[in-house]
């Protein structure tokens, strides 16, 4: 039945849309207790991220982890701050990807291509996002979650929060889900320029280039999670792009919590050990596994590893910032989005 032959007590029904929704890890409102609270017992409480009995963990994060971290992770927070915006860094970099990406998707596609930007914990959040794709008219939604490399703690949850999103909808529309693209030779080449461009810009070149990736228990690995193969041959993808041999650049993974050996070398060690070891006095230190600048890039590099590396003896610091909304990075995310729209619009 067409919209011009519906009854005309039939609810309004809006132009059939296609639906883009593309998803990072989350944000806070704000870095006062509260909110860092409300934050970090949703992230927390998640089974992929800490997969311990709810009646073991939740006592222990509810009564001990929550009275303390919002003090630690607000004062962070509030050193990266976007104060103008009233927002963090990865809020407002994931509203400028989405704005390019508009743009692009609708030289393709005219106006029958909706894109949004929603987060796996915090505000906006999936749910609210796949209400509102849905009531623009989307009968069809490109679910995307924005890891280069596959993680059940990343990818598998953010797609775990968009099913259940889809699950109290009356008219479910169609769905698919982005998959990693750590090995595309688009995403590689992006990540070339940035390092090529940066060392460029140097007044002197750094000694050793350090690809930090976020940790997760070394554990997942020996469960089948393939994230740590994916990064390795992430690095791997990149040297070989850059020319370079295994000396000038390491792979390394940050962000540990709770007791558990994680995936090693851990970054803030590692660059540590590069000075007293092997005489390291310039580092340049990326991010590949994150799409846009965060809380782990802009304090946990830039400030705690940094540090690490200056009281070891380190001289020279260089941080290269995520892709974030850089047009090589935006092609990229085009690209991959015309490929799993096939089908549904050419």
């Amino acid at each position: 039945m067409t919209h011009a032959n519906l009854p005309k007590d039939h609810p309004v029904q809006p132009p059939r849309k296609i639906g883009v929704l593309v998803a990072n890890l989350g944000t806070p409102d704000g870095y006062d207790y509260w909110s860092m609270r409300r934050y970090l017992s949703e992230f927390l409480s998640d089974p992929r991220v800490i997969d311990a009995p709810a009646w073991k963990w939740q006592p222990i994060l509810q009564t001990i982890v929550l009275a303390r971290r919002p003090f630690t992770s607000g004062a962070a927070y509030k050193s990266i701050w976007n104060h103008e915006a009233g927002e963090s860094p990865l809020l407002t970099i994931t509203k400028s990807q989405v704005e390019k990406l508009r743009a692009r998707l609708a030289d393709l596609y005219g106006d029958n291509v909706i894109v949004d930007s929603s987060m796996r914990y915090g505000n906006p959040s999936t749910k609210s996002k796949v209400e509102g794709l849905v009531a623009a008219g989307c009968e069809k939604i490109l679910f995307f979650p924005l890891y280069p490399q596959y993680a059940g703690a990343t990818t598998a949850t953010a797609n775990d929060c968009f099913f259940r999103a889809l699950g109290s909808i009356k008219w479910q529309p169609s769905a698919r889900t982005v998959g990693p693209y750590f090995d595309r030779p688009d995403y590689i080449d992006a990540l070339a320029q940035s390092v090529e461009s940066a060392y460029a810009s140097a007044e002197t070149k750094p000694d050793i280039l350090i690809a930090s990736y976020h940790g997760v228990p070394k554990r997942y690995l020996l469960e089948g999670d393939p994230y740590h193969c994916q990064c390795q041959k992430t690095t791997r993808l990149l040297k070989e792009r850059l020319g370079w041999d295994d000396s000038r650049i390491r792979t390394t993974f940050q962000s540990r919590f709770g007791p558990t050996e994680w995936l090693k070398p851990y970054t803030v060690e590692e660059v540590a050990r590069l000075v007293k070891e092997e005489g390291a006095k310039h580092i340049a230190v990326m991010a590949p596994a994150f799409s846009a600048d965060c809380i782990e890039t802009l304090e946990e590099i830039q400030e705690e590893i940094r540090d690490a590396f200056i009281e070891a003896g380190g001289e020279k610091f260089t941080y290269i910032p995520c892709l974030n909304d850089d047009e090589a990075h935006i092609s990229v995310l085009s690209a991959i989005i015309a490929e799993n729209l096939k089908g549904w619009i050419e």
